[in-house]
């Protein structure tokens, strides 16, 4: 598969339904003040308490409203409007704000929860349902938070884990480009000064427990930032051979050894975050660009090795849905 349709939406969007309420077994980021802070998940957060952790249950809201857009007429629709009427409004998301403004609380999801509420808020406004408007006091407190830490972030954040900023950014770019000049000016300088003199990248990856590609991530958001001429030259320097099929790593799918480890399962939202970085990259250099082909090529390859094992265990059922949707719906 390599496509979107109306039963594979279906079936993502019976997955998803089934974890965004459930609050157990859930991973805390926490910081505790005092004992009074020691609370559930749902007493923390009104809304995203589900999916494991704060920020899966976002991107899990995020992909559900995504493909009831698409595909208005799967079954769960009803039930996801439903639950989303209930959740989104205007106590709720105060509630999740509040949290943003406690002592200590800062860095909370930072940069990948903050990205992924964008995400969320911008795919929120396309729906005529009061969603996006409920949603827009967390985005636009975020959207200010990651403007003010850009500057302040002297070096990249290059991992292939949470932190890797590049994604954060390509995200947070589809959000801002019609909505925030500053954090789109911030996004543009931040890029370009970390990343527009890179050459020659080796793409020692993946590491053991990664689920994005650095080099790929960080060619994904230049593609955004540059205009077309400008990517496919900065391109062609930061990986000179692609068309050679090297880094042969970049082109070769990671291996699973284990499911069941939640780290380990992370190896599958590599695969599939690589699918979706290389066909938006192929996309970005154009058809007659020597990579494009190997491009497409290889995101069949990341996909066919980790599609069919989403729900094999919790600990990718709670999330890998969404970045399949990524890599398959363009």
């Amino acid at each position: 598969m390599t496509q979107l349709d109306r039963d594979t939406a279906a079936r993502f969007a019976t997955m998803t339904f089934g974890h965004i309420d459930r609050e157990y077994p859930n991973v805390l980021m926490h910081l505790l003040n005092g004992p009074e802070d020691a609370q559930t998940p749902s007493a923390l957060h009104p809304i995203f308490y589900g999916s494991f952790d704060w920020h899966s249950c976002v991107h899990g809201w995020w992909q559900l409203l995504r493909l009831i857009r698409r595909f208005p007429d799967i079954d769960l629709t009803p039930a996801i409007r439903a639950r989303a009427d209930a959740m989104f409004v205007g106590e709720k998301v105060a509630g999740e704000v509040a949290y943003f403004l406690r002592p200590g609380a800062a860095g909370f999801e930072r940069p990948y929860g903050w990205a992924w509420a964008l995400a969320l808020h911008g795919e929120a406004v396309r729906h005529d349902a009061g969603w996006g408007e409920a949603l827009e006091p967390l985005a636009r407190l975020l959207a200010e938070r990651l403007a003010t830490f850009l500057p302040r972030l002297t070096y990249p954040l290059r991992v292939g884990t949470h932190f890797n900023i590049a994604f954060a950014l390509t995200l947070a770019w589809e959000w801002a480009e019609a909505r925030d000049a500053h954090l789109r000016e911030a996004i543009v300088n931040a890029a370009t000064g970390w990343f527009g003199g890179d050459r020659d990248c080796q793409a020692w990856e993946p590491g053991g427990d990664e689920f994005l590609s650095p080099a790929l991530c960080e060619a994904l958001l230049m593609s955004r930032v540059l205009g077309a001429g400008a990517f496919r030259d900065w391109f062609d320097g930061f990986l000179p051979r692609a068309a050679s099929g090297d880094p042969a790593t970049l082109f070769t799918p990671a291996r699973v050894s284990d499911r069941s480890d939640g780290k380990i399962a992370h190896l599958d939202g590599l695969n599939l975050s690589r699918a979706w970085c290389w066909r938006e990259i192929a996309a970005a250099l154009g058809e007659v660009h020597p990579v494009a082909s190997l491009s497409e090529a290889s995101a069949v390859r990341h996909l066919a090795a980790s599609l069919p094992h989403l729900g094999d265990d919790y600990m990718g059922e709670h999330w890998l849905a969404t970045f399949a949707l990524l890599a398959l719906d363009r």
